[in-house]
């Protein structure tokens, strides 16, 4: 029988803040920010000792990835409503009539189409994966990207 651990980034603070555009989408499009929770769960059987996976490992595996996106300007870099023009101190973003400039060191480059909780969920799942070695026990992980109480998105990888 499987069974699932979670950890709420609300409650465990695991969280952080940035900027971002979609620029998909007219209200959306203009520049403005999210206190983003990160969330997971952990399907899987309980080892010998009736563990799935500790804690405090989730913690702080999920901790590391959302640090270094907190206080950034998220840029997707596969956005093809973008061209961005990268200096050694700036980069400029020419997007749908609008320009904007920010200093390289408060931006964070992502490798996906757009900013949306779905494609920040999948960034999120891929780096939890890169720096974690999940048991054989694991089943699947699901990963939860939420802007502001109530409103996100989960993505699951069964493996």
């Amino acid at each position: 029988m499987s069974s699932y651990i979670t950890i709420d980034g609300w409650h465990s603070n695991i969280r952080f803040s940035s900027a971002h555009i979609i620029h998909e989408y007219e209200k959306c499009g203009r520049l403005h920010g999210h206190t983003y929770a990160v969330h997971v769960k952990i399907y899987g059987k309980p080892d010998s000792k009736g563990i799935i996976l500790d804690f405090s490992l989730l913690k702080n595996v999920l901790r590391d990835i959302v640090n270094e996106l907190d206080h950034r300007v998220l840029i997707p870099e596969k956005c093809n409503k973008t061209k961005l023009e990268k200096t050694n101190t700036s980069v400029k973003i020419n997007a749908m009539e609008k320009k904007y400039v920010f200093p390289l060191s408060d931006c964070m480059f992502l490798p996906i189409k757009s900013t949306s909780a779905e494609n920040l969920a999948e960034y999120i799942l891929g780096q939890f994966m890169k720096k974690i070695d999940l048991p054989k026990q694991v089943e699947c992980v699901e990963i939860g990207v939420d802007e502001g109480y109530g409103q996100g998105a989960r993505l699951a990888e069964k493996l």
